[in-house]
This record gives C-alpha cells, structure tokens and sequence, in this order.
C-alpha cells in the first residue's frame, strides 16, 4: 500500500474536533499517547519476559504501530504534508548522511 492511499484511507476513519480544518493537537496528542503505549508494552517485556518479545506481545506492538501510522497520517493531514513526499524526503536524507559517514551523531543538519 501506498502512503497516499493509506493516508486517505485513514481520514475516511479521522473523527476529531476540528477534523480537516488544521487541528494538528489532536492527532499529534494521540501520536504521543499510542507511541508511549508501544513503549510501555517493550517495558513490560524486559520485565516481565527477559528482555524477549514473545508473540502474544509482538501482536499487540504491531496493533500499536499500526495507531501509529494512523496518527502519522492525520497529523499530515491536518498539516497539509503529503506522507509519500515524508517518506521520500526522509530516505533520501537518510541516504545522504550515509554517504557522509554521519549516521551517527547530534542534530537535524549533520
């Protein structure tokens, strides 16, 4: 599936306040919310489990990130970015900083 496709898809689903009119605090509040829930989960996991992830735990993580991505998506929206562009734009500068030898490091401009 295409970024495009899934990001329209998941405004069909988007109900907020102030949904399609630039609310950004909401889905960027709930990006926040699901990705400490994805955390929790891999904290539980070296507590409870030995630093593993058994399957019952993986599943769940997996719903997660699926919130995620949904989140992701309406928070573009409401921002008028295009995640396909996002995507791109992040490879690509992945890429170059490769190139550079500057992978690991401080700071957006490296």
């Amino acid at each position: 599936m295409e970024f495009k496709a899934y990001q329209q898809g998941a405004m069909k689903t988007a109900v907020y306040p102030g949904k399609g009119e630039g609310n950004w605090t909401y889905p960027a509040l709930g990006l926040a919310g699901e990705t400490g829930e994805i955390c929790e989960k891999l904290k539980k996991a070296i507590r409870d489990d030995g630093g593993k992830v058994n399957e019952a735990r993986l599943a769940a993580i997996a719903k997660e990130l699926g919130d995620v991505m949904w989140y992701i998506a309406a928070l573009s929206t409401e921002l008028g970015l295009d995640m396909d562009a996002i995507a791109s734009a992040n490879l690509e500068k992945l890429a170059a900083r490769q190139q550079n030898n500057r992978l690991h490091g401080d700071g957006d401009n490296r």
